[in-house]
Parts: structure tokens; sequence; C-alpha cells
């Protein structure tokens, strides 16, 4: 046969593959049921105020990228090929590691011990959990605050070798080494590693710990309430689940990653409309069982609420942020649980807990300068006033300083907190922010308020 008919059937070949996706896209929708976000629309030739859309072009071709036929099968080829064949990952999210662990990119920075917290960071964040312990001890509340380690803080070994994490010390243990020795805390990281197991207590393809991990936390978590944890069972594992990061890149994969499963039969009850593990509040009811839990969790405290539902009468699991602690104590909770995954622990110092701020007797202050360079904010939230800002850098002359905000002649401590949403700062983060909620009824406003900053030498700062 001729050269050129074989290099014209081979051509024709070629472009008809390729316009397989674009021919097929009406009639065959791509699923995208295992994104992880939402999903361009179809672009519209003009803007809602009628006028001709100068991006269309660019809006088809992302919404073309995303939604044409056999997208998640191909997504799915391409992530097969890259992780098995060039040990690399399709997707920026997902790290590949050795033996087909797969690690979550949000994660990086935190195992090579890279764009830590400042000291002063660190410190606002042991602030800000004080003042939440301290002000549980006066509801007669008890409190546990806890981390749950990041996957390659258990298991570094799955790494790829070319990640080699720093000498300096990370969030993690530098945030554990600045509690006071009685402070609730659990070193969750020390439990997991600590616990003795033929079977991780991770997921192998997943960014979470698995059922057995979950129960190993609940236990010390228990011990340290002086309650009675949940019986174990015996533990089963089956190859049944598709973890979230094998989702990211195998979409259309099957699911063949390990989950632990105990056949001890719970008794707990869901209180109102439960949906799934991912609904904002979670309410629970145990027959036989006292206490009511509050615990502000994240997705890890998924596997653990069924363990911890058994251990109390009542409970509750929210999500929601801020934290709200203004209802605890008298018929509410009498034990709160404070749970963040180590990625996110600069979070605690964004986002005040909603609480009446803590009212300070005096001041003892030493060595005070006057510095109006500040920013300051406020809005009423509910029964609240909300007051917050960020103060600039002379209000700090140390490593370790308390704000506190007088009004009407009141003095209250405020959390070492920067709320980049409401200062329409999204994203961005400080060490220099402000943040507390005063209750209405004390009939403060802040139209006369002074800030001040005691550091940890004695020395302080006043707005006036």
């Amino acid at each position: 046969m001729n050269k050129n008919i074989l290099y014209k059937i081979y051509s024709a070949v070629f472009v008809g593959i390729c316009l397989v996706p674009s021919v097929l896209m009406p009639f065959i929708r791509s699923d995208t049921s295992t994104e992880k976000r939402k999903l361009s629309e179809v672009p519209k030739i003009k803007t809602d105020d009628g006028k001709l859309n100068f991006e269309y072009f660019n809006e088809f071709e992302t919404y073309f990228s995303e939604h044409f036929a056999f997208r998640q099968q191909l997504v799915t080829l391409d992530g097969y090929f890259k992780s098995k064949v060039l040990g690399t990952s399709s997707n920026n999210d997902v790290i590949v590691g050795k033996d087909g662990w797969l690690y979550y990119g949000e994660t990086v920075n935190d195992f090579l011990n890279k764009d830590t917290l400042s000291d002063r960071g660190i410190n606002n964040i042991k602030n800000n959990l004080e003042i939440i312990n301290d002000y549980c001890n006066q509801n007669n509340v008890k409190f546990i605050f806890t981390v749950a380690p990041n996957k390659n803080s258990v298991y570094p070994e799955y790494m790829p070798s070319n990640y080699r994490p720093a000498g300096n010390s990370g969030n993690y243990e530098r945030l554990s080494e600045s509690f006071v020795e009685n402070f609730p805390y659990c070193d969750m990281k020390k439990v997991i590693l600590n616990t003795e197991s033929n079977i991780p207590l991770y997921h192998k393809k997943d960014t979470h710990w698995n059922n057995l991990g979950a129960y190993a936390g609940h236990a010390k978590l228990m011990e340290m309430l002086d309650r009675q944890k949940c019986p174990s069972g015996n533990w089963t594992v089956r190859n049944d689940r598709k973890g979230d990061l094998a989702d990211m890149i195998y979409p259309t994969g099957k699911a063949d990653d390990s989950q632990v499963y105990s056949d001890y039969k719970f008794s707990y009850q869901y209180l109102g409309l439960f949906r799934s593990f991912d609904d904002m509040s979670i309410k629970t009811f145990c027959a036989g069982k006292d206490g009511n839990l509050l615990m502000f969790r994240d997705s890890y405290g998924e596997a653990i609420l069924p363990f911890l539902a058994e251990c109390f009468g009542n409970a509750e699991f929210t999500r929601t942020v801020p934290y709200r602690l203004d209802n605890i104590g008298n018929d509410s909770a009498d034990t709160v649980i404070l749970e963040i995954v180590e990625r996110n622990i600069p979070n605690l110092q964004k986002y005040a807990p909603l609480m009446p701020a803590p009212v300070v007797d005096s001041l003892n202050i030493k060595n005070l300068t006057v510095c109006d360079d500040t920013i300051i904010s406020q809005q009423e939230n509910g029964n609240y006033l909300h007051i917050f800002g960020e103060l600039s850098d002379k209000f700090f002359t140390g490593n370790n300083t308390r704000i506190f905000v007088t009004a009407n002649g009141v003095t209250y401590r405020a959390f070492n907190a920067f709320e980049d949403k409401l200062l329409e700062r999204d994203g961005e983060s400080s060490d220099n922010g402000f943040s507390l909620y005063i209750p209405k009824d004390s009939g403060v406003t802040a139209d006369n308020i002074t800030i001040v900053s005691i550091n940890d030498d004695g020395t302080a700062v006043s707005s006036q």
C-alpha cells in the first residue's frame, strides 16, 4: 500500500480519536461526582447587563476542559500512567509516595517544616486556647484540645525520597511544647505512634486516619476525661474503601483501599435530620449514658464520632467556625473537645470563638507607651458587639503578647485573632490581630475604647 495512503489513514484515525470527546460531549456527560470543587458552567455570549462577553472563548475553553466526554476515564488513565510508570502525580494536591501510598499536597510545608508560624504566632494560639480553657473552667466544663496529625507526620517512611524535612521544628511540635504541664492537651501524634498495631492507623490512599486510628484517639480522650471508653469489639479489614486522594487522581478507579471494621453494635442514635458525616452539626443520644459533649471538629472527626457518641448521653459534633462557646455549662455541654488537623493549626489565630470576652479586674502595667497606629472595626453579632482589628508592630515588643480592650471603664481580654474575612483581607494572615465579643447589655460601644498590649517583658503599649 502507498505510504501516503497509510499516512492519511493514520492521520484520519488520530484526528477521529481526538474528536470523539468533543462529538460525544452533548450525549455523554462527564461524571463530576468525584470532583472536590465546583466546575464551570456553560459560558454566555452576553453578560448579565447585556454587553458582549469578551471572555467567552477563555470561559468556553475552561468549560470544555472540565466537561468533555470520557473526561473522568481519561483523567484516571493519566493518573495511573503517571503514578505507576513515572512515579509522579497528575494532580498538584496529591503526592504519590512509595508502595502506593498517597499524601495530601497541602501537608508538604508541615512535613518539610517550611513556612512555619512565627514565635509570636505560636504564642498567639497558646494564649487563645488558654482563654477557652479558663472560660470552660469558670463554667464547670471540662476542656480538651487535640491536633490530629497529618498522615506524613506519622508515616513519613512512604513519602518520596526527595522530600527532606528541614532541621527546625514544625508547628505541631512547637505548639505542643508551648503548653504548661497541667494544660488539657492530648498529644494525638504521640498516641498514634505509641499504639501497637500490625495494621496502619491511617488509610493508604486517603487523607485521614482509619477506624482503628480513630479508636485509639478516642480511648486516650476518654482516659483524660476519666470516662469509660467504648468497647472495641473484634476488628476485621476489608479493601472496600475509595480514598479521597485516590478519587482525585483515579476518579473512576475501583475502591481498593483498606478500612478496619469493628463488630461492636453501637447503640447511640442520631437526633434530628442526619444526612452524612459532612453535616455541619450532628447531634446524638445514647440511652443509659451520662454527660453532654460538645466537639468542634473537622473531617478527622468523622471516624471518631461513633466512638465518642457511644460514651455520652448527649453529644453535638459541629464544624461551625467561629467556635460557639457561649451556650456551654448549665444544662448544656459539660465537656468540650476541640480537634483540628495539623495542617490547619494556623487557623487557631483566626476567628475568635463566639463567647463573652473575659473581664479583667486590673492590669499590671509598666513602661507604658502610646501608639495610635491601629485598625479597629465593629459589627453587631446577635447579642454581642464584635470588636476586631489589627495593631501595628509597635504594640509588640516580644514574642508573647496579651491584648486588652477597655470600654466604659471595663477591661476585657481579647483573643489574638486576625479576622481576615471581616477585614476584607480574605486569605491573608497576621500575627497582630485582635478580636473579642462584648455582650450588648454591657452598654459598650466601640466609639471610645482603649487597646492595651502587654508583652512578656512587662512593657505595655496603649492606643491612647
